[in-house]
């Protein structure tokens, strides 16, 4: 089993910036990918971007390219979203996930989550 808990969550106005961080315990050898979701009220949990344990690969969504940036600290087992240039609609329930294939988008390939952190961002 994998244990991941998000923590950096909280209010900044439009512009601004938040890092998240997601820190892994238990079986975390096993590990091969972690990505970061978002859940905004009425809306359907969406893929933000992931990093591939093994190389370091990374995917974004189109709406956060040039805006956010994933990375892996494996010695500490914690990746972190720096999210630059927050825009209102990035207000959203942020979740981290373990498992799922390199670039994989779906959540349902995903075996472990995080409680989440809320984002919200004001204009």
């Amino acid at each position: 089993q994998v244990q991941l808990v998000e923590s950096g969550g909280g209010s900044v106005q439009a512009g601004g910036s938040l890092r998240l961080s997601c820190a892994a315990s238990g079986r975390t050898f096993s590990i091969y990918n972690i990505g970061w979701f978002r859940q905004a009220p009425g809306k359907e949990r969406e893929f933000v971007t992931s990093i591939n344990k093994i190389g370091g690969r990374t995917f974004y969504v189109d709406s956060v390219k040039g805006r956010f940036t994933i990375s892996s600290d494996n010695a500490k087992n914690t990746v972190y979203l720096q999210m630059n240039s927050l825009k209102p609609e990035d207000t959203a329930v942020y979740y981290c996930a373990a498992g799922g294939r390199l670039g994989s988008r779906s959540d349902y390939e995903y075996d472990s989550w995080g409680q989440g952190t809320q984002v919200t961002v004001s204009s």
